[in-house]
């Protein structure tokens, strides 16, 4: 059945949370012929992950999801009959109120963040009632196991994966202007926050015995390495060299455009969520930059997830994933040795990816379970 959803974002990190909130919005329309209306603070880094979005303009339709840039004053609207609350940005007053009007309440969902932690599955799905009105919030909990919220995962994502060939890799490296592929290279996707190690990364990488491309989204980071490798070279255009290196700076890419660059490049450096999960859709090697949290909260979360991505790992696979991505956070130096054990196992990755996409495949993906939880409340 097709009902009204109201999605509520706050841009914190940049691009994390509206990634999530664009793909699932898009997904609702388009895989589940819902009707969307997505209400963002920052329209214009929304912008940058979604070119057909006018930052200046503060209700248009983009992909059949009505956008609206969420003010401090808030306009008095009719509430949805679904809404999402996500990553608990909460809810202007004005509009709780109206919640409160409304005759049949809406279904209210926090959504969540991901995580691999063993308490997801028992938290997913606990309501919350609201202290002072008669409003249940749901938390609802993404994850990678039967039991939680699942992934987002388009329904035609895992096909048009199965078919993006040497030819359609081509068509679009040349779309994009993308380098062309030298004899041997290695093709790396850098997507990272600011706190990730780039000099050691970059070190390590100008020394290769293979040709190496880095492609960087433009920003801080890519700014970082322009500082980095401005005493020993010039950039020529969006281009920098530096020994076997070879860096390209890229604009920020619309998602499906930035799924193909993550099935294009030989290992993808992601960060966050919403890039983390579409790397694991790509089914090659990755290395997760987690968001760094207070407390050192997200060290738990980084273990969690390593637990379950290289159980089925031989033990001296496993250790050098661990290492990597341990390096990757900043609890140790990446040196050559590091690297090069990582890289050597690019094709062990890449078939255990494999088989880690169908194990994600054993559950529903994220709307299916949304789309089924509204349906049984209302």
């Amino acid at each position: 059945m097709q009902r009204r959803w109201d999605i509520f974002c706050t841009v914190v990190d940049n691009f994390g949370d509206i990634g999530v909130c664009w793909r699932l919005a898009k997904q609702l329309t388009q895989d589940r012929n819902q009707m969307v209306r997505l209400w963002v603070d920052d329209l214009r880094c929304f912008s940058c992950i979604a070119p057909d979005v006018n930052p200046e303009i503060q209700q248009q339709n983009v992909q059949a999801v009505e956008i609206c840039h969420w003010q401090k004053t808030f306009p008095d609207v009719e509430p949805a009959d679904v809404v999402i609350e996500a990553f608990a940005c909460e809810l202007p007053d004005v509009y709780i109120a109206a919640m409160v009007r409304k005759d049949k309440r809406p279904v209210w969902i926090n959504l969540e963040y991901l995580s691999a932690e063993p308490w997801v599955a028992q938290y997913h799905r606990l309501p919350s009632p609201h202290p002072r009105f008669p409003l249940t919030k749901t938390f609802f909990f993404p994850g990678f196991v039967p039991g939680t919220g699942g992934l987002l995962r388009e329904k035609n994502l895992l096909a048009q994966r199965e078919v993006f060939d040497f030819a359609a890799e081509q068509a679009f490296l040349d779309q994009k202007g993308l380098c062309e592929r030298r004899s041997g290279e290695i093709r790396i996707a850098l997507f990272c926050y600011d706190t990730a190690p780039v000099e050691d990364l970059i070190g390590v990488l100008s020394e290769s015995s293979s040709p190496v491309l880095l492609i960087v989204p433009q920003g801080r980071v890519a700014d970082r390495i322009v500082a980095i490798l401005s005493h020993v070279a010039s950039p020529n255009g969006s281009l920098i060299k530096h020994k076997q290196l070879t860096v390209q700076i890229v604009p920020f890419m619309a998602q499906n455009d930035f799924d193909r660059l993550l099935w294009s490049c030989d290992i993808n450096f992601v960060r966050g969520e919403d890039s983390f999960v579409r790397a694991q859709w790509a089914s090659n090697p990755f290395i997760w930059n987690i968001y760094p949290q207070a407390e050192g909260v997200h060290w738990k979360k980084l273990e969690a997830f390593l637990d379950f991505y290289t159980v089925d790992m031989p033990p001296e696979m496993a250790s050098v994933v661990r290492e990597m991505w341990f390096c990757w956070n900043g609890a140790d130096e990446i040196n050559k040795d590091v690297w090069m054990n990582f890289l050597g196992l690019r094709e062990s990755l890449m078939q255990h990816n494999k088989k880690w996409v169908k194990q994600l495949l054993e559950q529903d993906d994220l709307v299916s379970g949304l789309v089924q939880f509204v349906e049984n409340q209302l």
